[in-house]
C-alpha cells in the first residue's frame, strides 16, 4: 500500500492543492484547515452552504495566503497568527480565529455574495479532537488527516451509473495498493513516511461530496443516496473513508508505503 496522492485544503471549504510531499504536524498536513471563512455573525461556510467555495483556489506562501477565482481574480494576503481572536463557531462550538482584514474579507463578500471574513486559527487554537485516539486539529471537521483508498472508491463508483472523481470526497492522502474497499476502517496505528498516525473514527459523508469541484455546482442525489444502501454507520449518517490524528510528526511523500501496525474491526 502506497500514497498515491497527497493534498492539503488551506482553506476550509476552498479548493485543494496537491503536494508531492508534506510535513505531518499534530494538525495534519501543512497548511491544511488553517484558515476559515465566517459570516457576519462569526459562523463557519463550507460547500454545504456555499458550493462556489469549490472554485477558490488557494496557496501559502512565504508567509501569505493567495486566493484566486476564475471571475473575481487573485488576491492575495499577510497571514496574520499574531493579532487578538475574535469568537467565531464551527457546528455551533465557540472557537476563536484571527481575522485577515477588510480587504481580503470584500474579495470574498464579492465571490459569495454573502458577507463574509477569512479567519485563520491562532498559534495556540489547542483544539482537541474526539475519537479512538483523540487528537487536535485546526478547522478540519473532526480530525488531523482524512484517509480514502482508490479501492474504496472503485467499490462506490461500481454502484453507481456515472463515476465520481476522488475530489468529491476531499482527502488528504489518496491510498492504493488495496484489493479490498474500506480496509482504511480497519488501521488503527499506521507509520507513513517518518510519521505515525492513529485511527480516530470514520469519515461520515455530507451534501459536500454532491458538489462537483471543479464547477462549484451542488448536484445531486448521488453519492449519498447510493452509499446509503450499503455504508450507513453506527453513528449518524454514511461512512466513507477513515479519519486519522497524528502521533508522531514527521514526512510524507507520493510513493511512501504505508506500514500498518495494528489492526481492529471497522465500526460500521
Amino acid at each position: 500500500m502506497r500514497i498515491s496522492s497527497l493534498v492539503t485544503y488551506p482553506v476550509k471549504g476552498c479548493a485543494g492543492a496537491a503536494l508531492n510531499s508534506a510535513q505531518v504536524s499534530a494538525t495534519g498536513l501543512e497548511h491544511d484547515r488553517a484558515f476559515m471563512i465566517v459570516d457576519e455573525d462569526g459562523a463557519f461556510r463550507s460547500q454545504r452552504s456555499d458550493p462556489v467555495l469549490a472554485v477558490v483556489r488557494c496557496a501559502v506562501t512565504d508567509g501569505a495566503l493567495t486566493l484566486e477565482h476564475a471571475s473575481t481574480g487573485s488576491m492575495t494576503v499577510p497571514v496574520d497568527r499574531d493579532s487578538a481572536p475574535r469568537d467565531i463557531t464551527m457546528f455551533r462550538a465557540p472557537m476563536r480565529g484571527i481575522d485577515q482584514g477588510d480587504e481580503v474579507a470584500a474579495w470574498l463578500t464579492e465571490v459569495i455574495g454573502e458577507p463574509s471574513r477569512l479567519v485563520a486559527a491562532p498559534r495556540d487554537h489547542g483544539r482537541v479532537t474526539d475519537g479512538i485516539s483523540p487528537g487536535s486539529a485546526q478547522f478540519a471537521d473532526s480530525a488531523a488527516v482524512h484517509i480514502l483508498s482508490t479501492a474504496t472508491l472503485a467499490g462506490l463508483n461500481s454502484r453507481l451509473d456515472v463515476a465520481l472523481p476522488m475530489d468529491r470526497f476531499r482527502p488528504n492522502i489518496v491510498v492504493d495498493g488495496w484489493e479490498e474497499p474500506h480496509r482504511e476502517d480497519e488501521v488503527r496505528e499506521v507509520g507513513i513516511g517518518s510519521a505515525r498516525l492513529a485511527y480516530t473514527k470514520l469519515a461520515i459523508r455530507c451534501a459536500v461530496t454532491t458538489v462537483e469541484q471543479t464547477t462549484g455546482e451542488r448536484g445531486g442525489p448521488e453519492p449519498l443516496r447510493t452509499l446509503a444502501t450499503y455504508r450507513r454507520a453506527r453513528q449518524k449518517g454514511v461512512a466513507f473513508g477513515a479519519k486519522f490524528s497524528v502521533l508522531q510528526n514527521g514526512t510524507v511523500s507520493i510513493g511512501d508505503e504505508l506500514h500498518v501496525e495494528t489492526w481492529g474491526e471497522s465500526e460500521l
